[in-house]
């Protein structure tokens, strides 16, 4: 048909749905919408118990406790505190044991916090509802609603459970934080086959999501646990939480550490009884190696890379929720991300205009239009689409408010489901129609050309698209099309940029979204995460499920990936948590995606995302280079102590030197050194692999290496000091060679390819300070008497402090002059012969 009836027009009142307070005013209501009786209602109640989203939780603080200690590193650290404690040597006992506690504690608490995210999820339910009780409209906790119950819907209300709508009047539901759907869906009565993707199910409303607009009555099929919130709840709680990277690799370098201590330990403590080493000694012995070994440092300076870069995310709006993720970030593959809100600006805007003159277009749209944008010209109450159409209008100086004042409304017909269109009729005696492009055109005699091939080339861009047409008032009135309107949630600029950066580091950008396939991939194209439609099927994914998400995560993490997921809705929070890293929305996204989240984008930009990895990948860097030195001073400190045991010397370290070694004089520097700016071209590198151990080749021999060297020099100084002087004398040279030793090589240990003079000694002014101090410090236990007696040496003279110095240069020395020959051979192999 292409001719409107004036009655349709002009008809001041839709017809009511069914009224559930009927009853108020002499009228009748049906079984159904009399609703439950109270008797019922408290039978159900007990049958199905409460209306609430369950706690389930999977493992108890003590377990949780009980976890922190379960690391090789723990185990060492646990054990030499409780030799030293047994020898009598409680100093010691007492500073490993510190170590321990404070490190456990810190864990337990970051990792206690699935229980506020499914507590987070509680929040979401309305706490109070309206239902149809004993044929009266009443309003019940939330919590008593049972399945059968009547649901009385409004504009502004909160689902408190999974119902089937009964009537529905212009009655549209915000689904984003549940679906990712990202526009108010229309409800209507229609049944929906059962298999129907969650956000298709347009006759049913779902627990924790608002009513944008109309009225309604709906039957509840499911409470609590049992409603599509509940299902979400039950996976965030089940959800494997996986184990980072930085994890995985320190747990195999402390299990190495562990067989190789045990090994040695094992070693000399047998070659000590079958010499006949009185029982004292082997212990002593022992304690000592295992004290070597152990780089005691290693938890506190982990610690301190990870929060140095959760102090420079801050900066870049990165808000770490969970240590480990930052260096997580660093060797992502995969960042899986949400599209509403994340890569889009999660507003809808009019994109495209089909007419002849735009500007009627929209002035007509606009004049077609209940929705009321704010006083800045953005944002507003309404139905978003209508929004976009009136900033659109208002960028052409086009104002609702002036249509109102200088136009006013003489009649209207609101939206529904059914006709798919509505019409405002004005004062100056013209009938303003938007709606549908498929409702709208049957309706037009003028204007249609063109309509359809452009209706359809902006579907393929994913557009929402509306139809505008206008006629004049009266009896039989002749509809003109004046165009088509085109909107959609654009991308970010920064997001695009960001997709780009992110493929140059060779991380893939995957979407996961609850919109329309089409919308999806229209959106993906422009992003650049797609570049030909047979990647679709990888790198989006439409119309996901919470159990689709997990599903996506888990396949790419079944393929070697380091998952990051990003996303602001109820539905993304358990595959948050699946994820190696859950990056949650700040400013867009719920508390229960915060919570399941191990960092937060203060800025729900994607483009931080790409900032945050060059910081990981910087930390990764420098939590390696600390480790190696660590390890390279720890195998100069065994090494001592073995070649002395084995070779009948005394030891020349006690065990309270190599604590004071491990933590002040090695654990400082190597502090320092986490605190080195990444290198500038961290993010041309491709991401490490995932099984990339955290020591390879090449970081081993640099450790062996240096660790002989330092090794060596001051062993010599050892055997020279107990030939000429004494066994105290030695131990004090000893002692002194290899903490200046471990000093001077913190410089050779930020590069394994430059000198330090290339590496620039006032890029990281912390290491300078620390060196300095540490050097101080040395000297000042050698000077001050209580010290003197608590670590057992003596002061240094001048010519003693000269001697030390000049042989701790030795190994730093050969190191640097190493790197030179080693870089002067690489360049004589590349010349053309």
């Amino acid at each position: 048909m292409n001719r409107l009836k004036l009655a349709e027009l002009t008809s001041t009142s839709p017809p009511a749905p069914p009224s559930p307070s009927a009853e108020a005013s002499g009228g009748t209501v049906s079984p159904l919408e009399a609703g439950l009786s109270s008797t019922e209602a408290q039978r159900r109640l007990a049958e199905f118990g409460p209306n609430e989203i369950r706690r389930e939780q999977t493992t108890t603080p003590l377990k949780l406790l009980a976890r922190q200690f379960a690391s090789p590193v723990i185990w060492l650290l646990l054990g030499a505190s409780v030799l030293s404690a047994a020898l009598g040597e409680l100093l010691d006992a007492i500073a490993i044991g510190a170590i321990v506690i404070v490190n456990g504690v810190i864990g337990f608490f970051q990792e206690h916090r699935a229980e506020r995210a499914v507590m987070a999820l509680r929040s979401m339910t309305a706490p109070r509802a309206r239902v149809m009780r004993d044929g009266h409209s009443v309003m019940v906790l939330a919590n008593t609603i049972v399945p059968g119950d009547l649901l009385v819907l409004e504009a502004g209300d909160v689902a408190a459970a999974d119902a089937r709508l009964h009537s529905a009047h212009a009655l549209t539901t915000n689904e984003a934080p549940l679906t990712g759907e990202s526009v108010p869906v229309e409800k209507q009565t229609v049944p929906t086959p059962p298999d129907t993707p969650l956000a298709e199910r347009r006759d049913f409303v779902f627990m924790g999501t608002s009513i944008a607009t109309g009225t309604g009555l709906a039957k509840v099929v499911a409470t609590g646990m049992q409603t599509e919130l509940g299902r979400i709840a039950h996976l965030l709680a089940t959800a494997e939480e996986s184990v980072s990277p930085l994890q995985q690799r320190l747990a195999r370098v402390s299990q190495t550490l562990l067989y190789i201590c045990g090994g040695i330990v094992a070693v000399v403590a047998l070659a000590g009884l079958l010499r006949g080493w009185p029982l004292m000694q082997v212990f002593l012995t022992a304690v000592s190696l295992a004290v070597a070994a152990v780089p005691e440092g290693l938890p506190a300076v982990v610690t301190v890379a990870l929060a140095l870069g959760v102090q420079r995310m801050a900066a870049r709006n990165v808000l770490i929720r969970r240590l480990p993720a930052v260096e997580t970030l660093g060797c992502t593959t995969v960042i899986c991300t949400d599209k509403t809100g994340t890569l889009t600006t999660g507003v809808m805007r009019v994109r495209e205009l089909w007419g002849n003159n735009h500007t009627s277009l929209l002035g007509a749209g606009a004049a077609c239009c209940d929705a009321e944008i704010g006083g800045d010209g953005s944002g507003g109450v309404g139905d978003p689409t209508e929004l976009a159409i009136l900033i659109a209008a208002a960028e052409r100086g086009i104002h609702r408010d002036e249509i109102e004042r200088t136009n006013h409304r003489v009649a209207e017909i609101p939206f529904d489901s059914v006709k798919k269109w509505m019409s405002i009729e004005r004062a100056d005696g013209r009938v303003y129609i938007k709606g549908a492009v498929e409702s709208i055109l049957p309706l037009c005699v003028t204007g249609v050309d063109g309509a359809p091939e452009a209706n359809a080339q902006m579907a393929e861009r994913g557009l929402r698209i509306l139809a505008v047409a206008a006629a004049p008032a009266g009896p039989e009135v002749s509809a003109t099309l004046l165009g088509l309107i085109g909107i959609a949630d654009p991308p970010r600029t920064e997001a695009i940029e960001a997709v780009a950066a992110a493929r140059a580091a060779g991380i893939s950008t995957v979407m996961i979204t609850g919109d329309h396939p089409v919308t999806a991939r229209a959106i993906a194209r422009e992003l650049g995460i797609l570049s030909s439609p047979d990647s679709a099927e990888d790198l989006v994914h439409a119309r996901a499920t919470p159990e689709d998400k997990i599903s996506i995560v888990r396949a790419w993490k079944g393929r070697g990936a380091v998952v990051a997921m990003t996303g602001d809705g109820v539905n993304d929070a358990p595959a948050l948590r699946e994820a190696h890293i859950g990056i949650a929305m700040g400013r867009t996204g719920t508390e229960v995606t915060r919570e399941a989240s191990d960092m937060v984008l203060a800025d729900d930009n994607f483009a931080s995302i790409i900032a945050a990895i060059r910081e990981g990948r910087g930390i990764f860097d420098n939590i390696r280079k600390a480790l190696v030195y660590l390890l390279s001073g720890n195998t100069a400190e065994l090494t001592v102590m073995l070649v002395a045991a084995l070779s009948g010397l005394p030891l020349p370290l006690l065990p309270l030197h190599l604590l004071w070694i491990n933590i002040v004089t090695d654990g400082l520097p190597a502090l320092a050194l986490v605190g080195d700016p990444p290198e500038e071209d961290v993010l041309q590198r491709p991401p490490r692999h995932p099984d990339e151990p955290m020591l390879g080749r090449a970081q081993w021999r640099f450790i062996i290496t240096t660790g002989l060297l330092q090794a060596a020099a001051t062993l010599g100084v050892f055997v020279w000091a107990l030939n000429a002087r004494d066994l105290f004398e030695a131990r004090n040279l000893a002692f002194s060679t290899l903490v200046f030793g471990e000093l001077f090589r913190a410089f050779a240990a930020r590069s394994t390819t430059r000198v330090f003079w290339e590496v620039g000694a006032f890029t990281n002014v912390r290491l300078l300070g620390v060196v300095l101090f540490s050097v101080l410090m040395q000297l000042g236990i050698h000077h001050i008497p209580a010290a003197q007696a608590v670590f057992e040496i003596g002061p240094l003279s001048a010519a003693d402090c000269a001697l030390t110095l000049l042989v701790a240069l030795g190994p730093v020395t050969v190191i640097e002059v190493s790197k030179l020959i080693r870089r002067w051979h690489a360049r004589a192999k590349s010349l053309p012969k």
